[in-house]
Order: structure tokens, then C-alpha cells, then sequence
């Protein structure tokens, strides 16, 4: 890289390329107000995985939408879609591949499974065992895909979506921690308000039959490939003060109870009085991964309000989304009734604000 390219690299983003983005997500958020209402907080989440090339755990009961909201996604993209219902009788095989014996030529062939894809959406992840789930962690991880002997690198843009129903939990198997920690974010869905639902109504008052849910979503393309690999260049190019950086590594450190016995380095932990009152809750923490993607996440947030710096309030928008699946809690957490949200918000209250 020449020094040309470098000082462009490492140049702050310009008033007008602020403009510019805040045109595309305008553009982005009108097309998926289509068909979803509200459920703002998902709509811009998906669109910041998509630009950071994370992936993304989506809870919430059944009939929030999520389905439409990926197949929404990939028409506004125009990248290639390919969901896969997670089953207890799924194997590996059917997410990867598999070789197949041609007879007639006397060799094995290739068989690419649906993974093959920019946007896979992995429905109710949980219903298969494990053996299926880590299947898709060589893909996740290190976008490849290893099929005999040879190993096959994904489509470039790759997009994990994975949903799970946390109100039924019969016969369903728990993400392990390794496997969780590979989601770049995890988003709630929760119920409709009043108003929004009937908005929803009336988005629904045709006829049409049962089949219309199956009918691709009517919007325009208003993002490919280009336009996502742009958004990531303006998102890097958002200037985070160290002040900023050391905010993040001390509130990751912060979830990890046996981290904040010290303190050195200059990063301000949590007082004793709080240790004692959140740490009982938590038996492991977050891993440096989580840094990463809060500092990723600050930067698009900041690039989304039309801010050429990433503020406190940006790191603290994406603490949840960020930080609420890489959390173990204790037994003693789910008798007083608390989940990770609940502990992540006393630990934002925790850390002093640079």
C-alpha cells in the first residue's frame, strides 16, 4: 500500500460521504417499512451485521416477522438467499455438503449444501443437535467450508441469521458458549405495541389466502454489494478517541468476575461495591471478541446518526446487542429473576463515562 492510499485509509470521513450514508440507510430503512412495522432496533441491526460481516442470533416468538425480515433483506440487497429449517434428524451433510459417487465416471463429486450463499437463515437453530450446530462454525468463522479433502471458500458477502424460540425449549439443544460467541450481535423481538399492530393490520387486510406470506416481499434493491463494501469503508474511517477505546476494553473487562480483581493499565473498573452486587450473577464474561464488535458496532451507530465520531452513547447503544449472548450466569441470577440485559445495564451504570 502505497502512502497515497495509507494517508486515504487513515483519513477522517468528510461531511458529505455523512450525507451520502445517511441517503442509503434513509433508503433502506423506507424499503423495510414495507412490510415490517416498527422493530426498528432489528431493521438497523441487520443492516450493521451486514455492513461489519458479522452474524446474527434473532430471538423472539413466533409470528415477530423475523422470517420476512431476512427475505426482505436479501431483495433490498439483491444478494442470494437460502433459508434452512434446523431439525432434530439434520446432519451435518445437509448444511455443508457432501461427496456423491458419480458411477458412471467412477469418482466422487461435489454436492454444495444451501450455506453456499450470501444470506443463509438458519430457522430455530436450536432444534438440532450439536454435531449439527458446530457444523456451521469453520463457515462463521473462517468462511470456508471443508468438504473431504478440499476446502471451498463461501460467497463473499456471507451472512449467518440464525433464529431461536425462547418460549419452547422441549426438545430443543442450547447453543454451546463457543458457538454463541461467534454471533457478532443477538437481537430481542419483542411484541407489537398497540398502534403498531394495527398498522400491521391494515399492511394485511387483503384476501389473498394463506400462500401470500410465501410471496418474495415487494420492495426495490436499494443496496448491493458495492454499496455495503462503501458503508464499510465510511464506517472505518469514524475516528475513535483512545479515551473511547479504553471505555470499551473496561466494560468488557468489567463482565468477567475474576478480570476486575485488578484493575492496572489505567482502566477504570467497577468499585468493590460493585463487584460484590453484579459478579454473583456472572460466572463467565465476555472475550476479546466482544471488544471487537463494540468497537465495530460504536462506528456504525456513530456513521448512522451522521457523526464523524463515535460518542459514549453509540458504545452504550451497542453494549446489548453486543454483549448479552456472551454472558454465563449463575443459578443465583435466575432466582432474583435477571437476565443478561439487566446485569449488562448495571454494569453501563458501573464504569465511569470518559
Amino acid at each position: 500500500m502505497d502512502q497515497g492510499e495509507t494517508e486515504k485509509k487513515n483519513a477522517r470521513i468528510s461531511a458529505e460521504d455523512i450525507i451520502r450514508a445517511k441517503c442509503i440507510l434513509d433508503d433502506y430503512r423506507a424499503q423495510m417499512a414495507k412490510l415490517i412495522v416498527a422493530q426498528k432496533d432489528m431493521i438497523d441491526g441487520l443492516l450493521m451485521a451486514l455492513i461489519a460481516g458479522g452474524h446474527i442470533l434473532l430471538e423472539g416468538a413466533p409470528g415477530l416477522a423475523k422470517t420476512l425480515a431476512v427475505k426482505s433483506l436479501a431483495a433490498i440487497t439483491g444478494l442470494e438467499f437460502k433459508r434452512i429449517q434446523f431439525t432434530p434428524d439434520l446432519l451435518p451433510a445437509d448444511l455443508t455438503g457432501t461427496l456423491v459417487w458419480e458411477s458412471s465416471q467412477g469418482t466422487f463429486s461435489v454436492r454444495k449444501g444451501p450455506v453456499f450463499t450470501n444470506i443463509v437463515l438458519a430457522d430455530e437453530i436450536n432444534r438440532a443437535p450439536a454435531k449439527v450446530q458446530s457444523a456451521l462454525l469453520e463457515a462463521m468463522e473462517e468462511y470456508q467450508v471443508t468438504i473431504g479433502e478440499n476446502t471451498w471458500p463461501l460467497s463473499d458477502p456471507f451472512f449467518v441469521l440464525a433464529t431461536q424460540n425462547p418460549i419452547e425449549q422441549e426438545g430443543t439443544y442450547q447453543l454451546p458458549e463457543a458457538q454463541l460467541d461467534r454471533f457478532f450481535l443477538k437481537l430481542l423481538i419483542n411484541y407489537p405495541a398497540g398502534d403498531d399492530e394495527l398498522q400491521i393490520l391494515k399492511l394485511n387486510n387483503s384476501l389473498s389466502g394463506v400462500r401470500q406470506g410465501s410471496k418474495p416481499p415487494p420492495v426495490e434493491t436499494v443496496l448491493n454489494k458495492q454499496t455495503l463494501e462503501t458503508l464499510r469503508e465510511w464506517a472505518n474511517r469514524i475516528h475513535v478517541d483512545e479515551n473511547i477505546d479504553r471505555y470499551i476494553v473496561s466494560l468488557v473487562a468489567a463482565t468477567r468476575p475474576q478480570a476486575t480483581q485488578k484493575s492496572g493499565g489505567g482502566f477504570d473498573m467497577p468499585s468493590k461495591t460493585g463487584r460484590e452486587g453484579i459478579y454473583r450473577y456472572i460466572s463467565y464474561g465476555a472475550s476479546p471478541r466482544a471488544s471487537i464488535a463494540l468497537h465495530t458496532c460504536a462506528k456504525i451507530i456513530a456513521l448512522f446518526a451522521g457523526n464523524s465520531f463515535v460518542r459514549p452513547e453509540d458504545v452504550k447503544k451497542a453494549a446489548l446487542p453486543v454483549l448479552r449472548h456472551r454472558l454465563v450466569l449463575t443459578y443465583e441470577a435466575e432466582a432474583d429473576a435477571l437476565d443478561a440485559d439487566a446485569i449488562i445495564n448495571r454494569i453501563l451504570s458501573s464504569v465511569p463515562v470518559p
